[in-house]
């Protein structure tokens, strides 16, 4: 009969490390949609689309390259690119070389809105993450996030391009 190995327990310091973590996980993006919703009106990961296509090539992407960069599914994604093109901030279309690929394009009024609504944001994350780090611990933190996600996504599709704040 084969004996169960006895799982790997955190000790008192990795359990305060791993909730503190958690804790970090669960409220960052609170704090930034609540930032970014009282000051602009969109949700983080509205921000995150927006910023994702202002930073592509002719402000455009492929749908499924932009999912990949936001870390969220098609359908989702889809949902949310609708409501922006509601506001007139985004533009769907097929993909000339391929029928099959939907583009996404940021409007002139996407990249207004944009413009308008980054230093806000920045100035959220450089108080919440950035003003309470010195230098060296802004280092480490930015070297330990990247081993983290290599072990999370091997592929690193988010952090394999340059994320906006």
């Amino acid at each position: 009969m084969e004996r169960a190995e006895e799982p790997r327990w955190l000790n008192g310091e990795e359990r305060d490390v791993w909730l503190t973590l958690v804790a970090v996980i669960m409220k960052l993006p609170a704090a930034l949609d609540a930032q970014l919703q009282q000051d602009a009106g969109i949700s983080h990961f509205e921000y995150m689309v927006l910023a994702g296509l202002s930073e592509a090539p002719a402000r455009t992407r492929r749908m499924s390259d932009l999912a990949g960069f936001t870390e969220s599914g098609l359908p989702r994604l889809s949902q949310v690119v609708s409501r922006l093109e509601k506001r007139g901030w985004v533009h769907r279309s097929t993909d000339p070389s391929d029928g099959r690929i939907t583009l996404a394009t940021l409007t002139d009024e996407g990249w207004a809105k944009i413009t308008r609504t980054a230093p806000g944001h920045v100035e959220a994350v450089r108080a919440l993450v950035f003003d309470p780090l010195t230098k060296a611990q802004s280092r480490q933190l930015g070297s330990i996030g990247k081993r983290i996600m290599a072990a999370v996504d091997p592929e690193d599709r988010c952090l394999g391009e340059s994320a906006p704040a």
